[in-house]
């Protein structure tokens, strides 16, 4: 290894990237730290500077996986009713899952949890510390890929929400304390935030290349001299290339649109909206206190925050439980419909709809993460119990699918349906 390298350098010419909001093709400017480059049709972010050093993300991350040893090996709650007491941690919640006959909702949450902000730190450091070398592997692209890829999946600063409504909840029925756990899942989330906030995921693709540790470097293939002009959804390289053909930078298959994007997007949206009925009509929990007590839908658990004078618990809940995935429905069969009717109407605004949408669907899982914590460490037989419901595995479903729906959308076809494809502007 070498001392620290960094993996921006200035560019001999000003790249040229295809917008994925509208497919405008944007020859940027040269961007400073700090400073944002946006699509000039839709808005869509194109670029941000940065200071070019990759000390600042290696650090975090570093830091991150300290905090992830001791965020998962220490206890995270602590409940303590009529002298019996209950310790729980991060991950207790699954094994919960399990034992109550719920195992897809047990692999959601350790896949969300557990796995994907591991794997990510993981991988982070295995770029960067790749990058660092005196040759770079040829492979460093495959790992970096796959780090990009689990990046929506992450959810450790949505679980924290959720233990805070928990915590909350429990309040009511016993003693309740926070574990060392707690701190180190507050501090984790902050650290992935900060890791989101100074890592560009450009550079690093920029820097793999200059290095040779791309796929076209490991493979010994050459990029067609003829041929369409493709953009990778996962890099964002714009490349001469057939359909179908793999990307010289991260072997991803390159389309000029998703393929079947509209099929399986309103595929995903339909199995959404028939789910959505039951997540909210069947309850996610049952409550029982000293023989007294009942299921809870989600509907429930807001009046309830209400009744007893939670007001913001109860905007949260019902933002992020109720009206999220009602928004992420609508907003999707809205985008759908425009491209079937080839509306030319609001596209700025349907493109801007369409981010806002793919950036919020993560925060429906609160509830999900909230019926975890609570039946991890509420089991004292008569005394007090909750045990998870149908509802749960219902609204869960309807979250993962949105997600998938949100990811399957290429926003690029309400403007080809519109008539206005993308050009290319200097």
């Amino acid at each position: 290894m070498t001392g620290a390298v960094p993996f921006a350098g200035a560019p001999s010419v000003r790249p040229v990237l295809e917008c994925d909001g509208c497919g405008e093709r944007v020859r940027l400017p040269a961007v400073g730290p700090r400073v944002e480059a946006c699509c000039p049709r839709c808005d869509t972010l194109l670029h941000r500077g940065t200071s070019g050093s990759a000390d600042a993300p290696l650090a975090l991350a570093l830091g991150g996986l300290a905090l992830y040893a001791v965020t998962m090996a220490a206890p995270f709650l602590s409940l303590n009713l009529l002298g019996r007491v209950r310790v729980s941690g991060v991950e207790s919640g699954a094994g919960a899952f399990v034992q109550q006959g719920y195992p897809l909702l047990s692999v959601l949450v350790v896949f969300t949890l557990v796995f994907v902000p591991l794997a990510r730190l993981l991988l982070l450091l295995l770029v960067l510390l790749g990058l660092r070398m005196r040759e770079a592997p040829r492979w460093l692209f495959r790992p970096f890929g796959w780090h990009e890829w689990l990046g929506g999946w992450a959810m450790v600063e949505v679980f924290l929400f959720g233990a805070l409504v928990s915590y909350t909840r429990l309040r009511d029925l016993a003693q309740v304390e926070l574990g060392p756990a707690a701190y180190g899942l507050a501090a984790l989330a902050f650290t992935l935030v900060a890791v989101n906030a100074v890592l560009r995921p450009s550079v690093i693709w920029e820097a793999l290349e200059r290095r040779g540790a791309t796929a076209a470097a490991l493979s010994g293939a050459s990029e067609p001299a003829e041929g369409p002009l493709l953009s990778c959804e996962r890099c964002r390289r714009l490349s001469v290339a057939a359909p179908g053909s793999a990307c010289p930078r991260c072997a991803t298959r390159l389309h000029p649109r998703k393929p079947n994007s509209l099929a399986r997007t309103w595929a995903l949206v339909v199995a959404a909206l028939i789910l959505y009925v039951p997540a909210n009509a069947y309850p996610v929990m049952e409550i029982v206190s000293f023989g007294r007590g009942g299921p809870h839908t989600i509907l429930g658990g807001v009046k309830e925050f209400v009744q007893t004078g939670f007001w913001p618990l109860a905007l949260i809940v019902f933002l992020a439980s109720v009206a999220v995935p009602m928004l992420k429905l609508l907003g999707l069969v809205v985008m759908l419909l425009g491209v079937h009717r080839r509306s030319a109407t609001g596209l700025r605004a349907r493109t801007r709809l369409y981010h806002l949408v793919e950036a919020i669907g993560r925060w429906s899982m609160i509830d999900v993460f909230v019926v975890s914590v609570l039946i991890a460490v509420v089991r004292f037989g008569n005394l007090a119990s909750i045990n998870a419901q149908i509802g749960a595995t219902c609204f869960a479903a309807v979250v993962v699918l949105t997600i998938l729906a949100a990811q399957s959308f290429d926003p690029r076809l309400m403007w080809d349906a519109a008539g206005r494809p993308g050009g290319e502007r200097a």
